[in-house]
């Protein structure tokens, strides 16, 4: 990631520098498509280029405080050992029925991505989920796929009715809200086919020979046997009644109030100091559980951090324009019967410089929506371009914050993570490309 910082400082020097004007529609700031210009050049000094990396960490600063505060409440959690015994029963209970694992929590995430958009709010069930796949003879990596790759390579790609992606796309393109939602249904099904079995069929390769496995920061001699008497005690049932109820509260809240990470941070700490009390913690144990979660997400926060630099350092040397004035530029050029194809991979690739799908879709969208009027590409297809440009590079860009915060938790490196999605991630672009030839085919609308 230093690397890539020095490579955008020293582009700031050969780039020119370009700007569009941002207008206000709907609250919004958005790009005037006709507005582009070269501007003056603003390169970015050594000096500065380090500096940016303390501008990276406040432009990152909510996501950062997300996960540590997060990670103080799983640790609060974690000290009253009701999570072990969960763990503990869960793997005794699927003893003979592991399998049916995999595709039932895949759906469960699944549904969080595209009907709600879960995105930063799922890395708390990566603590959860891993430790369970161990102990049922899998291994971490097992645990973090069928977390982050149901969350979001699954549903928030598929985005049925995800506010964050296509709710703001749709609203920008002028499109009915949620419109074309058969298409979108038909994408989730196809994901979360291909996703299932990818899963599966590493799981069963480490089930048969368990060296073949990575298990993270955890042991694989610490999960492994299980009492099969085991029961959980009272406390610890009430303490997950606590959990439970904090995950309903969660979905309400993102449904219905429209919360973000500020308030669902509030509401996780809130549930582990009652789990706390429930679970007879004192103050001083569950201050230190907080202090313990909490450092054991240092490495993933810092890493936010530094990928947002690179955003920063585009920025600063005005080239994000400059990028974005090019890419479409080179769309406008291609053959009519894959203009969409197009679109898709020019999002693809601006989703390593704009991780956020509502940011990217406000960037992209007023630019995209018109250009797929003059190409004879319908808004729609436009809007599928973008949410699967968005989606499928989120599993393999270091600029996505999810995606390092959730590595960290689970203690996977960020190398050997894209060992091994990468073939996913090729099935991925086959199953996007497949679609938006559909979509260009049937004229998706409604326009």
């Amino acid at each position: 990631m230093f690397i890539v910082i020095v490579i955008v400082t020293v582009l700031t020097y050969i780039l020119p520098a370009g700007q569009y004007e941002r207008i206000e529609k709907d609250g919004r700031s958005v790009v005037d498509p006709t507005s582009f210009e070269f501007v003056e050049s603003t390169p970015v000094g050594l000096l500065e280029m380090f500096s940016s990396i303390h501008a990276g960490m406040i432009e990152g600063a909510s996501i950062i405080l997300f996960v540590f505060l997060f990670g103080g409440a799983l640790g609060i959690m974690q000290a009253t050992g009701a999570l072990d015994s969960f763990i503990k029963f869960v793997a005794v209970r699927f003893g003979t029925k592991e399998k049916l694992l995999i595709p039932l929590m895949v759906l469960i995430f699944a549904s969080l991505g595209t009907l709600i958009g879960s995105a930063e709010d799922a890395l708390v069930y990566i603590a959860i989920i891993v430790p369970m796949t161990i102990a049922l003879g899998f291994d971490a990596l097992t645990g973090f796929a069928i977390v982050i790759l149901g969350t979001l390579a699954t549903g928030f790609i598929s985005g049925i009715t995800n506010p964050f992606n296509v709710g703001v796309a749709q609203s920008i393109a002028e499109l009915p809200m949620y419109s074309g939602m058969g298409l979108r249904i038909a994408l989730l099904a196809v994901f979360y086919v291909v996703t299932v079995l990818y899963i599966y069929f590493h799981a069963m390769k480490v089930k048969r020979n368990p060296e073949l496995g990575e298990y993270g920061k955890f042991r694989r001699e610490e999960h492994g046997q299980l009492d099969k008497n085991f029961r959980m005690s009272k406390r610890h049932s009430a303490a997950l009644i606590i959990l439970l109820v904090n995950f309903i509260l969660l979905v309400y809240g993102v449904i219905k109030l429209g919360w973000y990470i500020s308030e669902i941070g509030g509401l996780f700490l809130l549930s582990g100091i009652i789990m706390g009390l429930i679970g007879g913690l004192t103050p001083s144990k569950m201050a230190n559980g907080f202090i313990s979660g909490a450092g054991d997400m240092v490495s993933g926060a810092l890493i936010i951090g530094v990928a947002q630099t690179i955003l920063v350092i585009i920025t600063s040397g005005g080239l994000l324009d400059t990028i974005l004035y090019y890419a479409a530029g080179l769309v406008e050029q291609l053959p009519p019967a894959i203009n969409a194809i197009g679109m898709f991979i020019v999002q693809l690739f601006l989703n390593f410089i704009v991780p956020s799908g509502s940011g990217q879709a406000a960037l992209t969208m007023p630019i995209m929506a018109p250009l797929a009027d003059l190409m004879g590409v319908t808004r729609q297809t436009a809007v599928l371009a973008f949410q699967l440009g968005d989606g499928i590079s989120n599993m393999i860009f270091p600029t996505s914050g999810v995606l390092l915060a959730g590595l960290a938790v689970a203690g996977i490196s960020f190398t050997k993570w894209v060992k091994w999605v990468f073939p996913y991630l090729l099935i991925q672009v086959a199953v996007a490309i497949i679609f938006l030839i559909i979509a260009q085919s049937i004229q998706y609308g409604p326009f």
